[in-house]
């Protein structure tokens, strides 16, 4: 089987997955991780020889950039504390803990053994944004989940790059730390100067296609760029991001919008699913160049350094919250979120992208690669499998299911929003004023408890649409206009088509 033929069989199962996924309301990346496993104990499947250089920016960069695309900085700045406390505190505290398990139990170098924990300490961007989407849960938890998963990949490759250059050098210069220093604040830095350079750069690009792959090159070139700057490339992308996003004061067209978060969405995807697969042909390569006995001691140190990852969370979850807790009492402020939410964050450690990829990238002669990199597949099995698919249940039983109070609170927005309509139509006059008025009525009676003109509305536009979609067909079979007239035309239908139907059916998203 060729290459080719092997990744196109590799999609196929995603889509079916996916299906899966979707019918069980399961997270798609816990049953990726699922068939990542699969594909680890499949014999006879090939295996995708991957430059290790490529893994990193290529699996993270784009995740990264479309999570902290959508990732406010006035969210950081308002939980700016518990951000640093989780992304920050929370890597090295778990790096450490697992780095002495591994010096300890499978007799690791300490460098090595930290190597390790910086693998498989940060939760994943893509992971968390993929399984809270499906869900809803408070929004104080749900924003703290989503900042703590981009901020720590930073922290985590820091400690990466650290302790493997330790490793292969037999130990780090005052330059060298000097330089891990900078690359935190050099790498934000050079994220906000390319962001705040490139929009201006790029107003002459106006068409959809050629938009929307400068921003993936940008991407790429930022992250790349950042590494031979030796800064944290992480930090790069997601201050790119957020500079873009916030300094967008012209924004952008509603199809460049569209067909944007469009992409970027399967192509997020397409790299979860090659990343995953992936990783479980190579754990299956190490699976069957292990002994009987190898393989046994290897599989319960990954069971133990598993246990550690989870424990570790949701022990510094639960304590940051009752610190501050006590806090604010003492000091008589407003009590934090209470510990129901601090548990429901601790089980959301998901593993992914980021311990998939920098696991990837450890050299052939690494110690013990073989049980290191067996772990970190492990550990992101478990954790995606174990949690993600336990998360539902978890939430339900906390009691933090939001889904009643976040439809309210969205209806609540969305008639604000049709009610600023129509006080802009109020001083307007004429017919068309009078039809827009009435359109925009109808919007607000659904939006309460009439829904029977919008309905109304909503079927006759409908099929005033399907006969303009049956004249546009006789149409083209007439050869009444070429191939591009026919596709600019029915293109036009679409988009009014959207414009009608609920808003709930036109969502973008892999899930």
């Amino acid at each position: 089987m060729t290459l080719f033929e092997s990744l196109l069989l590799l999609l196929l199962a995603a889509v079916v997955l996916l299906q899966v996924a979707r019918r069980l309301s399961l997270p798609y990346p816990s049953m990726l991780a699922l068939a990542g496993a699969g594909m680890a104990l499949l014999p006879g499947t090939p295996d995708f020889p991957i430059d290790p250089r490529t893994a990193l920016p290529l699996f993270i960069a784009p995740a990264l950039m479309d999570a902290a695309f959508d990732f406010p900085v006035s969210t950081v700045k308002r939980f700016w504390i518990p951000l640093v406390a989780y992304a920050v505190g929370g890597v090295i505290v778990t790096a450490l803990l697992v780095g002495w398990i591994g010096w300890a139990y499978a007799a690791l170098p300490f460098a090595a053994a930290l190597v390790l924990g910086a693998i498989v300490a940060p939760p994943d961007a893509a992971a968390a944004t993929a399984i809270l989407s499906s869900m809803s849960i408070p929004r104080a938890t749900d924003a703290i989940l989503r900042g703590e998963s981009l901020f720590n990949d930073a922290a985590a490759l820091l400690l990466f790059g650290a302790a493997l250059t330790a490793q292969t050098a037999g130990g780090l210069t005052l330059g060298q730390l000097g330089g891990f220093a900078l690359a935190a604040p050099g790498g934000v830095l050079f994220g906000m100067v390319v962001g705040m350079v490139f929009p201006p750069m790029t107003r002459a690009i106006c068409g959809a296609l050629d938009s929307n792959l400068m921003q993936f090159i940008m991407t790429f070139l930022v992250w790349i760029v950042a590494e031979h700057l030796h800064l944290s490339p992480v930090l790069a992308v997601v201050a790119l991001a957020m500079t873009i996003a916030t300094r967008n004061s012209a924004p952008s067209s509603p199809r460049l919008r569209v067909q944007s978060y469009a992409v970027w969405s399967i192509v997020v995807f397409v790299l979860n699913v090659l990343a995953f697969l992936m990783m479980g042909l190579q754990a299956r390569r190490i699976l069957t160049g292990m002994s009987g006995d190898h393989l046994r001691e290897a599989l319960a140190f990954a069971g133990i350094v598993s246990a550690i990852v989870i424990v570790t969370r949701i022990v510094m979850m639960i304590g940051f919250n009752r610190y501050v807790a006590w806090y604010r009492r003492l000091r008589g402020l407003e009590p934090p979120a209470p510990w129901r939410q601090a548990l429901l964050a601790g089980w959301c450690g998901m593993r992914g992208l980021v311990t998939l990829a920098t696991a990837f990238i450890l050299p052939e002669d690494f110690p013990q690669r073989d049980v290191v990199v067996l772990t970190a597949f492990a550990v992101v099995i478990a954790t995606l499998v174990v949690q993600g698919l336990t998360l539902t249940p978890m939430i339900r039983l906390l009691g933090l299911d939001q889904r009643a109070i976040t439809e309210r609170e969205l209806v609540a927005v969305r008639r604000g929003l049709v009610q600023a309509a129509i006080d802009r139509l109020a001083n307007e006059t004429g017919d068309e004023r009078s039809r827009l008025d009435a359109t925009y009525r109808m919007e607000l009676d659904a939006l309460g408890e009439s829904t029977t003109a919008l309905e109304r509305h909503r079927t006759l536009a409908l099929a005033a649409l399907a006969a303009q979609r049956e004249a546009l067909e006789r149409s083209r079979q007439q050869f009444q206009l070429t191939d591009d007239d026919y596709n600019f035309l029915l293109e036009q239908l679409d988009w009014r088509e959207l414009a009608v139907l609920p808003p709930e059916t036109t969502r973008i998203g892999a899930d």
